[in-house]
């Protein structure tokens, strides 16, 4: 049973049909400029004749650096600029993300190798007695702010972990459709209540005098993806009709 796959960087033979590799735990698959000393093939000048070396291992993997001087970055595409460095000639880095893109600088070129793991653990629940763990964070999806806060991340959810937030304007327009009455005021009030609801400033009763929480959306945005607060299949709220209470 394989546990990842590997997509290498499209050519013109298979733009429509990307190649797709399956690996079982355990298989290798060395990548490189050389077609005779590597499983995968990639040919470009920049790219070093023996560049590194993917293995699946159960349900994770690890990535081998073999170049000499180029450091590779390990993108999670759905965690807001989340990503790993390796260094050159670092041997077997784990890699936490589920979906991940490689990222070679090749000469003036960035070139992309995603890897799929979809292949997950997990422990069954173990049916202990006693008081359940209190929530770290919590929301509660059928209130406006949580529409909010979907908007806020709406765009990084979509596929590109460097893309701007939206103004409070753009997120006014976004709930518009459902949520007729929102305004800059209300989406306003609502990024301030997430922002105290998720622990990022102090209460009105707690706060002393000084400077306002500077990068409030990013902050907001950032704990949201990293904690998985809301989800790509959250993004159904943006399309429903809002409801009328709280928050504002």
């Amino acid at each position: 049973m394989y546990s990842i796959i590997v997509v290498p960087p499209p050519t013109t033979e298979d733009e429509n049909h990307p190649t797709q590799i399956r690996m079982a735990p355990g298989e290798r698959l060395s990548f490189g400029r050389s077609g005779s000393d590597n499983d995968l093939a990639i040919a470009h000048e920049g790219v070093s004749r023996r560049a590194g070396e993917i293995t699946a291992q159960g349900a994770f993997w690890i990535l081998s650096n073999l170049s000499r001087e180029q450091t590779y970055v390990v993108e999670n595409p759905e965690g807001a600029g989340e990503h790993i460095k390796v260094g050159p000639g670092r041997l077997d880095a784990p890699v936490p993300f589920e979906f991940s893109r490689i990222v070679l600088p090749a000469a003036g070129d960035l070139l992309a190798i995603q890897v799929w793991a979809p292949r997950h653990d997990y422990r069954s629940a173990d049916g202990l007695d006693g008081a359940t763990t209190a929530p770290a964070f919590s929301v509660d999806r059928t209130k406006r702010y949580f529409a909010v806060l979907a908007a806020l991340c709406e765009p990084r959810l979509r596929g590109d972990p460097h893309a701007a937030l939206p103004t409070v304007d753009q997120v006014v327009d976004r709930l518009r459709p459902n949520w007729p009455a929102a305004s800059r005021t209300s989406v306003q009030w609502n990024i301030d209540y997430l922002a105290v609801k998720l622990r990022l400033k102090p209460g009105p009763e707690e706060a002393d005098t000084g400077p306002r929480l500077n990068g409030k959306k990013e902050s907001l945005v950032s704990l949201a993806l990293r904690f998985d607060l809301v989800r790509e299949d959250d993004l159904v709220v943006l399309t429903e009709p809002v409801p009328r209470r709280v928050a504002r």
